[in-house]
């Protein structure tokens, strides 16, 4: 059994929540400029999600979900997820977005995954706080493909990372083969392959003898 983790906005899936969120808001340009100075490694990760995170302040709950319900899985994400797990291998979304967006997409496909680990966004009162909370802020990818990989019974050396963002850098530095999906270029030195699509990644599996 191979564990395959993937990142989630920017890879599995071509949205990126954190925007979703502040269109429905109207701070969606602040919030792309924050992400991308944390994806080309300009700010920390966990600087940029709270500062994302904070403009939300005062979101409806109902408008949240209407964020949510807009996240979708990649072409051919669904294809590569089913055949991982019909090969018996534990697949796995790491990421610092957020378990509802994750879920609702998954759902809207009609795949599952074997682990997610996200972050959550506090509600009290129907409005989001502006906090944010998980393992996935401070937390870094590499220590949790280590902990999940201890949980699951599989050595690193057969673990399998799918990124594209800085803060993939560190489990994609530690499995046993890195993949960047279209990766920013602070990552891509850091990738075994990069793929720049779903059916693409699919074929590197095949070769590498996971599929």
């Amino acid at each position: 059994m191979t564990l395959v983790a993937f990142d989630f906005d920017g890879t599995l899936s071509d949205s990126e929540m954190t925007v979703l969120l502040g269109e429905q808001c109207g701070v969606a340009d602040e919030m792309e400029r924050i992400t991308e100075r944390a994806m080309n490694d300009e700010i920390g990760y966990a600087e940029s999600l709270r500062e994302r995170c904070a403009l939300l302040e005062g979101l409806s709950q109902q408008k949240a979900e209407a964020a949510f319900d807009e996240v979708v899985l990649r072409t051919d994400a669904p294809l590569v997820i089913d055949a991982l797990n019909e090969a018996g291998h534990h697949t796995a979304i790491l990421t610092g977005g957020f378990e509802r967006g994750v879920e609702r997409a998954l759902e809207k496909a009609g795949v599952a995954v074997d682990s997610i680990v996200a972050n959550r966004l506090p509600v009290a009162d129907d409005v989001l706080t502006g906090e944010v909370e998980g393992p996935l802020i401070e937390g870094t990818k590499d220590d949790a493909l280590a902990d999940l990989a201890e949980t699951v019974g599989v050595e690193m050396d057969d673990t399998v990372a799918v990124g594209d963002g800085a803060n993939d850098l560190p489990m994609l530095e530690v499995a046993g083969l890195s993949v960047g999906f279209d990766p920013k270029p602070a990552v891509g030195p850091s990738c075994d392959v990069s793929v720049l699509s779903m059916s693409e990644l699919h074929g590197v599996l095949e070769a590498e003898s996971v599929l």
